[in-house]
């Protein structure tokens, strides 16, 4: 519908003025609006560039995103762990090391030794891998190696041959194919069965289970989005818009980041976390700035007027809300190079989100009009445009405000009931993180009940101009003759020259099942006591150890160090741009304050449900009891961000009260109440989001869905019902410093 000339934000000031709305900034230096009015106005103006605009930049951002591909830059592990790995790269130009696939042969009845079908299959899966190029050089069966008995189980029943996949490790899982097909061909005897896993292996389930969650987190939350903001808005076009700026952000951001794999590490996952933050900020955002002007315009005000008023209010909080999630998403550089990627992809779709809300919303009211109403679902009523205020809510708070400690103090407490169990939260890596009904993740379990003292090996990587001495020769054959079945390390010990000589690796495997305090210990002495006995006397020669153990050790390690130091940055970066925004000092301290309680409720529930095994039949996981070392620290950063929207919100609408002269007890109970529909809404939203993502395979999807959907609704209730409001009665005047 065309729009004549005298609907658009700045005829407002042609002719005879429009009356000045209350909540409306007045202008800065020079007569000048604030810069979020004059977007908004730009917006309105030239509605038709900015619409075809964002268009052009997320059809752009696509083409970007398959023309330049990502390069697969290598994510090092921290430690010592990501030096072995740097070595080896620097070596062999490959980087990490070959991963190691296990073929489990297992008879039903026979006994290797004893069982001819058993040693036949064993032969026949050797000679079957031997044909892959490059895997030849790695296989060890039982008949191979020196100690091969280490390959048979205590009941002799399963044998395993295993070999190193050749190729590019960051490609395994495809570099890994030839060899499954290999062992696929092998036809056994009878009674016996022959199954292949193994890093590879898994990587590749994995990495499938990854896509297949990806399509149905994309398919399920969208119309669940849809109709849950149809509910809101009563209208199909009213809804349509923040839907469709919410997707395009995403679009938007997963593509460019392809073109920022070629600077930055970016892992598998960091798809999946674009997608759960920004459809999330996306739909609020939009949300809180499309209800703000239809409940101008429901009061009678102009169409230009009413999208003034949505961007001074709105639009500014959306503009503050994004920059404290980014604040708290860039906490996440810190954590060290695994989280580079997430950080990139998830600042880059909150910073999308904005703008598209800042500039593609305003153009599209302002060119829509009244037709946002349009096509409206029948039964639903047409006064959802008017968004009331609540007055549940405003009897809550009103009883709140009148007795803040009281309330507040049973608020508290439920909160900190709720955190207790996180004070028993212990972190860890599950065995293998995939569905446990892949062919790969069982055939691994079988492996570990085989054999359970049977972990990957730690990698010691050496270089150095020693490497051909006698004495290097004497300290591996000390480092061998150490390796006993009842000490901290296992044989067999295997030596491999690499690079033409110019390094070394030394497959050392550990006692324990590879994860846990025996595991742990094995690693310490190696890394503390063995190495330094046997290579710490051979001049001209560097180590260090690597594998899966080491890995997680020093990954784990390296989170609890720094730790600290992203909880205190995100926090001070939070705390210095809302005493800016706000110009007090109470109000980031009280926001920071509650913001902590709802992650350390969120962090008790996860603990209770995961850590301890609730759950397990409808949510479909199983416990390894504890919590995957990196979710904590995610959690806290995105969950930090992301209840600052509602904090910001509600703070900006009593704000706003505050500056028509209320007072505070009145500005607490208005702002709060007349903002409580749209706040539901997005809290209901957001849940339902994050909800899906409890639904699928992983289980630290699973961990981060219940956790964050948890804690989004405790925000939403407990937070914005109860302690806010508590908390800003007690506080009174001191809050509002520079309100009069």
């Amino acid at each position: 519908m065309r729009q004549s000339q005298s609907s658009t934000m700045p005829e407002t000031r042609r002719g005879s003025p429009a009356p000045q709305h209350e909540a409306t900034r007045t202008p800065g230096r020079a007569g000048r609006l604030p810069v979020v009015e004059r977007i908004a106005g730009w917006s309105a103006r030239y509605r038709k560039t900015a619409v075809f605009g964002w268009l052009v930049l997320v059809v752009a951002a696509v083409l970007a995103g398959h023309v330049v591909t990502s390069k697969n830059l290598p994510v090092y592990d921290p430690g010592q762990s990501g030096q072995a790995e740097r070595t080896l790269h620097q070596l062999t130009g490959i980087a990490g090391s070959a991963p190691v696939e296990q073929v489990l042969i297992q008879s039903s009845a026979g006994q290797f030794g004893t069982d001819p079908a058993l040693r036949q299959a064993v032969a026949s899966v050797a000679a079957a891998l031997g044909t892959v190029p490059g895997a030849a050089a790695g296989i060890e069966t039982p008949f191979s190696i020196k100690n091969g008995s280490a390959l048979v189980s205590s009941d002799r029943h399963s044998v395993l041959v295993t070999f190193r996949v050749p190729g590019d490790p960051a490609k395994e899982d495809q570099t890994v194919q030839p060899a499954e097909r290999a062992v696929a061909g092998v036809r056994p005897g009878p009674g016996v069965t022959i199954r292949i896993t193994g890093d590879a292996t898994i990587d590749r389930a994995v990495n499938a289970a990854i896509t297949h969650d990806f399509a149905k987190a994309e398919s399920t939350s969208v119309p669940i989005t849809l109709v849950l903001l149809v509910l809101v808005f009563g209208s199909l076009i009213a809804a349509g818009i923040p839907l469709l700026l919410a997707i395009t952000s995403v679009v938007a951001a997963v593509s460019l980041l392809s073109v920022a794999g070629h600077w930055l590490p970016v892992s598998a996952s960091t798809s999946e976390s674009v997608l759960l933050i920004g459809m999330a900020v996306g739909v609020d955002y939009s949300l809180f700035y499309l209800r703000r002007e239809r409940e101008e315009r429901s009061q009678g005000v102009s169409g230009a007027q009413a999208l003034r008023v949505a961007a001074a209010t709105s639009g500014h909080a959306i503009l503050v809300s994004g920059l404290t999630v980014m604040c708290s998403l860039a906490g996440l550089f810190l954590a060290g190079s695994i989280f580079t990627g997430i950080a990139v992809g998830t600042i880059l779709v909150v910073a999308i989100a904005v703008v598209g809300s800042l500039t593609v919303l305003p153009a599209l009211l302002s060119w829509l009009g009244p037709l946002v109403d349009r096509a409206r679902v029948p039964f639903l009523g047409r006064g959802r445009a008017a968004a009331r205020p609540s007055r549940l809510w405003a009897a809550l708070v009103r009883q709140v405000v009148h007795r803040p400690l009281a309330w507040g103090g049973v608020a508290l407490v439920m909160l900190l009931v709720l955190a207790a169990p996180a004070l028993g939260m212990r972190l860890g890596e599950p065995a293998f993180d995939a569905p446990k009904d892949l062919p790969a993740a069982t055939t691994m379990a079988a492996i570990q009940h085989a054999f359970p003292q049977t972990p990957s090996p730690a990698e010691v990587v050496i270089t150095g101009t020693g490497l051909g001495s006698p004495s290097f020769g004497s300290a591996v054959a000390a480092l061998q003759g150490q390796a006993s079945a009842a000490g901290v390390i296992h044989p067999p010990v295997v030596a491999t020259p690499i690079a033409g000589g110019r390094g070394m690796t030394i497959m050392v495997p550990l006692a324990g099942p590879g994860a846990g305090p025996v595991s742990e210990h094995a690693l310490e002495v190696l890394r503390g006591t063995i190495l330094p006995q046997t290579f710490g006397h051979v001049s001209g020669i560097t180590w260090a150890v690597t594998g899966a153990t080491a890995s997680q050790h020093d990954f784990t390690a390296a989170l609890h160090s720094r730790t600290p130091l992203v909880l205190a940055l995100v926090a001070l970066l939070a705390f210095t741009l809302l005493a800016i925004v706000f110009r007090s000092m109470a109000i980031p301290l009280i926001s920071i304050g509650l913001n902590l309680l709802s992650v350390g409720a969120a962090y008790g529930v996860i603990t209770l449900i995961f850590q301890d095994g609730r759950l397990t039949g409808p949510l479909g996981y199983t416990s390894f009891g504890a919590i995957i070392a990196w979710i904590p620290l995610f959690m806290f950063v995105f969950l930090f961000g992301i209840s600052m929207d509602y904090h910001v919100f509600l703070l900006s609408r009593i704000r706003e009260q505050r500056q028509r002269g209320s007072s505070a007890a009145d500005a607490i109970v208005t702002g709060i109440a007349s903002s409580a529909g749209v706040v539901t809404s997005a809290a209901v939203i957001m849940v339902a989001v994050f909800s899906i993502f409890g639904t699928l395979s992983l289980i630290d999807m699973k961990i981060l869905g219940i956790g964050m959907g948890a804690a989004v609704l405790i925000d939403a209730t407990l937070i914005r019902g109860i302690l806010l409001p508590a908390a800003l009665a007690v506080a009174g005047d001191r809050a509002w410093p520079r309100i009069h």
